[in-house]
Parts: structure tokens; sequence; C-alpha cells
């Protein structure tokens, strides 16, 4: 994971590798220190592997933060994060680029 300030203040957290559960403890840790409604970026789109445990794990955290914006999720994680109460409408996620064409 990187953490980086955006050209606006934002903070980015990119995520590469294997989201798996540990990989969501440790980003729900540095979520927690993110005051509630400050702009944050989740960039998922190098992440290789998603566990289904790390999402689950993570959408506590993110239905709980305003002024989310997550990137680089497929439709399986977007509906997995909807199974588990994320309201999507309220985050901006656009699909991966491989996924868009499976579609």
């Amino acid at each position: 994971m990187d953490v980086t300030r955006g050209s606006h203040g934002e903070l980015i957290i990119r995520i590469d590798g294997t989201f798996d559960r540990q990989a969501a403890i440790r980003l729900s840790g540095w979520l927690g220190e993110v005051p509630r409604n400050a702009p944050v970026v989740l960039d998922f789109s190098r992440v290789r592997e998603f566990h289904d445990f790390g999402l689950a794990a993570m959408a506590g955290p993110l239905a709980g933060l305003g002024g989310v914006q997550v990137l680089g999720l497929g439709w399986h994680q977007q509906r997995l994060l909807r199974y588990f109460g994320v309201d999507l409408s309220k985050l901006s996620v656009p699909l991966r680029g491989d996924e868009e064409a499976l579609g």
C-alpha cells in the first residue's frame, strides 16, 4: 500500500498485490486515523487478487466514511460491498478496465 497526498489535498491510498483480510485490517487502521469527511481516494486498480474476506472486512469502514472515492473495483467486488450494506451510490466506483469487457 502506498499513501500520498493529491493535488487538492486528498489522501490517496493505492493498494496493490493481494487484497486479503490482513490488507483490509491495515487499511482500516489507516482509515481510522482520517477525519470522517476528509477527502480520501482508495485506488484498488493495481490489486491482482481480491479475497472476499478482505472486502467483507472493509464494508464497515467504507459504510461509515463520507467523502471517499473508490477506484478500480470490478462487478463482483461492487456486488459484494452492496451485499454487506455499502451504499455505492455515495461512492464513485469506476470499473477496472479488464472488468468492463467481461461485464
